[in-house]
């Protein structure tokens, strides 16, 4: 990749982090934000617009790493079908454990699991329509590989606001799918793949 195509990349993640961190951040807390005065109001966007571009650096450091294991595993691997199978069940097992550990940490005492399944099958149904668009855009063999990093690579990022049930989470959660989706949409542009069957 180009030093261009890298900075191009690097900022405009940042940017969308930024902006949704604030967006968001004064959506779910505009009586705080407007409780005193411009200035306030200001400096409180400011705050985070800065937290939302924090997460759109661990968003960009959890794809560079993303990358790199997913070559590792293909060479070591050898065989792409194997890789895909392995990088499906940890998918699954990712996906189980977010409703799993969610709900032993947070339900009520005779509170539905149910509830509780919204997030992984949001985090899921999101994650294959990223992954169909990948596959259009490039070749059918990235469907497997974007769906693991959508979900998996997602969840890792999003660790530490997980274990709390605040509106922060959110927040966080939307930063990180809007960075990793544009990046795992962009790369292929920047890096001027053509399309493959």
């Amino acid at each position: 990749m180009k030093i261009r195509n890298w900075l191009f990349l690097f900022f405009s993640t940042l940017l969308i982090g930024g902006v949704i961190g604030a967006v968001l951040g004064v959506a779910f807390n505009w009586s705080l934000f407007t409780s005193g005065g411009a200035v306030n109001f200001i400096i409180g966007v400011l705050e985070v617009f800065g937290f939302g571009c924090m997460f759109s650096v661990i968003s960009q450091m959890g794809f560079f790493a993303y990358l790199t294991v997913h070559r590792f595993g293909i060479g070591m691997f050898r065989s792409p079908s194997l890789w895909n199978g392995i990088l499906a069940v940890l998918t699954a097992f990712v996906l189980f454990d977010l409703f799993y550990f969610r709900f032993i940490a947070f339900r009520e005492p005779g509170e539905s699991p149910l509830r509780f399944m919204l997030l992984p099958l949001f985090l899921f149904l999101y994650s294959w329509w990223v992954s169909v668009r990948k596959r259009k855009e490039t070749n059918r063999t990235a469907f497997l590989p974007t769906l693991f990093f959508m979900v998996v690579v997602t969840v890792l990022e999003w660790y530490y606001p997980l274990k709390t049930n605040s509106d922060w989470m959110w927040i966080v959660g939307a930063v990180l799918l809007a960075c990793n989706t544009w990046q795992v949409l962009v790369l292929h542009r920047l890096l001027g793949q053509p399309k493959q069957s």
